[in-house]
């Protein structure tokens, strides 16, 4: 039995190494760019995502904000559109659960502020409310995906897209986090 779960835990993680070893570095390189401009920047991040990926958007708010800021001193404004449940659960009894966080958006988006979408599937219904939103705004929309990237990949400014089968929700909300941890890492020690 014991060999079974090391065989698996083998294949997963050479799994996720392929996918990480993947992803376009034209790419990775625009978001990193772009977080180091917002670095110190006036401008707000606000980030969104349901299920792994909200749990990832609370994360990247944690370690790319606060944490950032506690090692550094230098800091990057970031809001997380999943992190109240009050509103999240009025918004959505009131005006569906599709417009969740644009009218969070509605209410905190200064002209200029950005986006960061995080998704498996890029096509939840209730992130792509909130791009046309964002750009006209003059707002720029980043995303990290999965899957073949869904509609989401089209309309972003710059996408990070970790390729997969479609329904690999683990191996992508894994290497979303993994991303995470390497770039609030190079942040703090740069």
């Amino acid at each position: 039995m014991r060999n079974n779960f090391i065989n698996f835990f083998e294949a997963y993680t050479d799994k996720l190494n392929s996918y990480l070893n993947n992803i376009d570095k034209k790419s990775l390189l625009e978001f990193e760019v772009f977080f180091r401009n917002l670095i110190n920047n006036k401008k707000t991040l606000f980030l969104a995502g349901n299920g792994g990926s909200a749990a990832t958007a609370s994360t990247i708010a944690n370690d790319l904000g606060f944490d950032l800021f506690k090692k550094t001193g230098n800091k990057i404004n970031l809001f997380s559109l999943v992190d109240n449940s009050s509103v999240l659960t009025a918004i959505s009894n009131d005006t569906g659960y599709e417009n969740s966080f644009l009218n969070q958006l509605k209410l905190h988006h200064k002209i200029g502020d950005h986006l960061l979408l995080i998704s498996a599937s890029g096509n939840s219904k209730n992130l792509i409310n909130c791009i046309n939103f964002v750009k006209r705004r003059k707002g720029k929309v980043i995303s990290l995906l999965g899957f073949d990237g869904g509609k989401i990949k089209k309309m972003s400014d710059i996408c990070v897209h970790i390729k997969t089968k479609k329904n690999e929700y683990g191996p992508v909300e894994d290497c979303h986090l993994i991303l995470n941890h390497i770039l609030a890492h190079w942040f703090q020690k740069k």
